[in-house]
């Protein structure tokens, strides 16, 4: 019988997950901006970063209302980039013009080759207040790779 090696997770291979994926938004942001192809950048970001490859990610958008939750590749990338018609309500988050993305972890708890983190995160635009949004995140180590499973984002409670 053959035991497969769990693979621990460290917080800086969290913090340096959440670098990535910030950098991955604003970089996209560039990208659309100066007209180059940020669709093939979003996808290669979703193979990279989320495990749709391996396993079912549960992703809950900020901006989605309409069609909530993201269960596949092509409903990522619509959020990301827009321009899908089954996803009417996406103009595309990751093209918006961000400059900066700041992540504030409230927790990072590590359970051998997961990690569940939660907090804030701040998006950055030229001229503009950070949007902040609220988020929970699970992290999976996958050949050796952190991957996103689970990503749920949202705006914080307004009264």
């Amino acid at each position: 019988m053959l035991i497969k090696k769990i693979e621990m997770i460290t917080k800086e291979e969290v913090l340096g997950f959440q670098k990535d994926w910030g950098d991955g938004i604003v970089s996209m942001s560039t990208t659309f901006k100066d007209g180059g192809n940020y669709t093939d950048e979003a996808i290669e970001f979703i193979k990279r970063l989320y495990a749709y490859e391996s396993e079912q990610v549960l992703f809950k958008p900020t901006l989605a209302a309409d069609v909530q939750f993201r269960l596949d590749k092509l409903g990522a990338l619509s959020y990301f980039v827009g321009s899908n018609p089954d996803y009417s309500e996406d103009s595309g988050f990751a093209i918006k013009g961000w400059n900066s993305v700041k992540w504030e972890n409230e927790g990072i708890k590590i359970l051998e080759d997961c990690a569940v983190c939660m907090g804030n995160y701040f998006f950055g635009m030229e001229g503009k207040e950070d949007l902040k949004v609220e988020y929970t995140i699970v992290l999976k180590k996958i050949d050796g790779t952190l991957k996103m499973i689970l990503h749920d984002s949202h705006l914080p409670y307004q009264q």
